[in-house]
């Protein structure tokens, strides 16, 4: 009797817990419902007074009229944030992993200084470092060039990357590195064929983070870009909120597109995101 009652009271625990979980998820996900119904509906239905769950006819015209040639082309915008996230993506892990391998594997001279010194530009908020990157690119004359916001997520990256390696190179035993040492290979290659593929969760974690940094600014983009045809999809969104009125259609079209990325990432590479940001903190 009393194992039935306890068997019971665990199913009602967990039926409990399980609706919780589901209305969590509801409303967590209901802002992101409400962007592609938005997107789907004609100006006329988005501003009526009882709006409607679902749109009464689909209006695929927000997504249409922005293939074509213009400033506000959403495909091209799509195409300048890939170029910009994936160029920033791959500099900050190319500069990241062998960074975060000296740091923990050498013991030298202000070494401590050099891990607080990127745990201190985690801190500092972007506007503070906005004026002095605008002034430096516009000496060097990289204004109004991709290669400026590329540079400037790339900084935002490298840090977070270098802080979440450091744990999994310092962590890998000296004796492997010796018994590499010992079968002929080199301190380099004993780096590329025994500690990168150890810590090649953290990598991914680190990859997908810079990425995802890189793809969600706006700050940058705008302020080092001047030229539409140049600038990320974040700051094709911020343009349809005019002096004059929102084109509120066009804009959640212009969001649908730019989350689709950040889904794919986090369907498939879940695995990667939590296995090595868990391991990281296992092993600091």
């Amino acid at each position: 009797m009393n194992i039935n009652l306890k068997i019971s009271k665990n199913n009602m625990k967990n039926i409990s817990l399980s609706l919780l979980s589901v209305v969590i998820a509801v409303i967590v996900l209901f802002p992101l419902y409400w962007i592609i119904v938005t997107s789907l509906k004609t100006e006329q239905e988005i501003f009526k007074i009882n709006p409607s769950i679902f749109p009464h006819t689909f209006n695929l015209k927000s997504y249409f009229v922005q293939m074509k040639n213009g400033d506000f082309n959403m495909f091209r915008s799509f195409g300048n944030s890939l170029v910009i996230s994936i160029t920033a993506m791959l500099i900050s892990v190319t500069l990241s992993v062998p960074a975060s391998y000296s740091l923990a594997r050498f013991t030298f001279k202000g070494k401590r200084i050099c891990i607080l010194t990127f745990l201190i530009t985690q801190m500092l908020p972007v506007s503070v470092i906005l004026t002095p990157m605008f002034i430096m690119f516009k000496n060097i004359h990289l204004l109004n060039n991709q290669v400026s916001a590329i540079i400037a997520d790339a900084t935002i990256g490298i840090p977070f990357s270098i802080l979440i390696l450091i744990n999994y190179f310092a962590t890998i035993p000296k004796e492997l590195e010796d018994a590499a040492l010992i079968d002929g290979c080199t301190r380099f290659s004993s780096f590329i064929r025994i500690f990168v593929p150890i810590a090649f969760p953290g990598v991914v974690v680190c990859a997908i983070f810079s990425f995802l940094y890189a793809w969600g600014d706006l700050v940058y983009g705008m302020t080092f870009i001047q030229d539409q045809k140049l600038r990320p999809i974040t700051a094709g969104i911020f343009n349809f909120m005019g002096q004059y009125g929102t084109t509120w259609s066009y804009l959640a079209a212009f969001a649908v597109v730019t989350i689709i990325p950040v889904v794919i990432i986090f369907v498939f590479m879940q695995k990667y995101i939590i296995s090595g940001l868990i391991n990281g903190a296992v092993k600091g």
